[in-house]
């Protein structure tokens, strides 16, 4: 694969180098640096005339620090006269600010994709937005993967013969609906209303749950007080046995730590789109690597395949 380029910025260079392998292409040197002043440089080190260059970097924690560098990393490929440009964003932190749900405030997730559009970004690929109509916000071509045939393949070890997939929110159901299918298994969903950004109450829990063994699937675990909550309620029903799992494992505020102190809890799945730190890590929880979808993704675009194979399992997409 000759034409492709292949950087990454600060936030996670363990996914970009995992890809590269599954690529067959090294992964091009890049500098971040800071000004005394405080202000962020970046190099990109690897040559970018016409070349089909991808700029891998999730939106994490410190988000605001990964995006600009992420804008800089765009504008040098831009600069370096790049064929084209395509951010591998594989979590899109600001997809949560997707309304105007109070008076004078921003959309954050349009005006974030409008900042990458104008810092030169041709084609964004990403995994599983936190709401699917953020895809929207850009005007450039979007590829947006999920993880369930990763998580699926690693759920079918099990016996699924009494399995249900739960929906922590009527928002998310659709997809755990998907994933259920995939496993063969049922689905329910949790009456969810939020009152701030980590205060929730589920007031009921819809469909059969008793005696039954509950795979509880969100799209990201920050905090994890919707998690937490959520198991309140399902106690109550009296499920055979829990696992919880998630694309994005955020896991802020010491959140892993007490999702694995709860005792009925048997493991905690999530994929490695954004890095989980070894020291919080539990017994509890597996990781499991989304690089050979992205890998894949990237070969597609570069070689001006068809990416929908990758993502057709999922109504919306």
């Amino acid at each position: 694969m000759r034409d492709i380029a292949v950087f990454t910025g600060s936030a996670h260079p363990e996914l970009a180098e995992e890809i590269c392998a599954h690529l067959g292409v090294p992964l091009s040197p890049s500098r971040v640096s800071r000004f005394a002043n405080d202000c962020l440089e970046v190099q990109l080190q690897g040559n970018c005339r016409e070349r089909d260059v991808f700029l891998v970097q999730p939106l994490v924690a410190p988000v605001q620090e990964h995006l600009v560098e992420l804008l800089l990393m765009c504008d040098a490929a831009r600069g370096a006269s790049a064929g084209r440009i395509t951010v591998v964003m594989p979590h899109y932190s600001y997809a949560r600010s997707d309304k105007k749900d109070a008076p004078r405030i921003s959309i954050g997730g349009r005006l974030v994709a409008d900042l990458l559009v104008s810092a030169g970004a041709g084609r964004v690929l990403t995994m599983t937005l936190h709401s699917p109509q953020v895809h929207g916000f850009f005007s450039v071509p979007v590829d947006h993967l999920h993880a369930l045939r990763e998580l699926a393949a690693h759920f079918r070890q099990y016996d699924l013969s009494r399995t249900t997939v739960v929906s922590p929110d009527l928002g998310n159901a659709k997809e755990a609906a998907a994933f259920a299918r995939m496993i063969g298994a049922q689905v329910a969903a949790g009456a969810k209303q939020r009152f701030a950004d980590d205060r929730v109450s589920i007031s009921s829990v819809i469909g059969e749950v008793a005696g039954r063994d509950v795979i509880v699937l969100d799209d990201e675990i920050a905090k994890g007080s919707t998690v937490l909550e959520l198991l309140q309620r399902l106690r109550e029903l009296g499920p055979r046995s829990i696992r919880v799992a998630c694309t994005h494992g955020l896991f802020a505020a010491g959140a892993l730590k007490r999702l694995g102190e709860q005792p009925d809890v048997l493991e905690i799945v999530c994929t490695n789109t954004v890095p989980v730190p070894v020291e919080e890590r539990t017994d509890k929880l597996r990781v499991l690597s989304i690089a050979p979808a992205f890998a894949e993704a990237v070969r597609r675009i570069h070689n001006g395949e068809s990416v929908s194979a990758l993502f057709d399992a999922l109504p919306g997409h």
